[in-house]
């Protein structure tokens, strides 16, 4: 396996809790070396909002910041998921990275959590597990 240095941190950033969970993340893992692509950070916010262009050039930024990722980490609030970070994650799941989700919520879509390397309970377990072995854990929580 490719050794991991380089993470896309798929998270919707809609609310405080999200915002403060994924800004946890971003430098839980940044602390520990890894180079990390938060979309949250790059977010455009200017006259073109709501626009094609904005739109295109958000969609390719994102993109390209997977197509770049040794792998995707995805902060999932269960049966509340955001369609776009949902789409990030099939995405890299298609683009063969690996996909680790880090559920916040209390139950998990199936799609999700099979489509996942390996399945973390809460940001702060980003700062104990190990990229290098990528070690995988099955979902056994509330499914649907």
């Amino acid at each position: 396996m490719k050794k991991i240095r380089k993470i896309y941190l798929a998270s919707p950033f809609f609310n405080e809790e999200e915002i403060e969970e994924v800004s946890k993340a971003e430098t839980i893992l940044r602390e520990r070396g890894y180079e990390v692509f938060s979309p949250r950070e790059h977010e455009v916010r200017d006259e073109s909002m709501g626009t094609y262009a904005w739109s295109r050039k958000t969609f390719v930024m994102d993109i390209m910041g997977i197509v770049k990722a040794d792998c995707l980490v995805m902060l999932y609030w269960g049966n509340y998921s955001d369609t776009g970070t949902a789409w990030e994650c099939g995405f890299a799941y298609a683009k063969e990275k690996p996909v680790i989700v880090v559920h916040m919520g209390e139950s998990s879509n199936l799609m999700v959590h099979e489509g996942s390397h390996t399945n973390l309970t809460g940001v702060e377990a980003l700062k104990d597990y190990d990229f290098d072995s990528m070690s995988q854990h099955r979902y056994s929580g509330k499914m649907f």
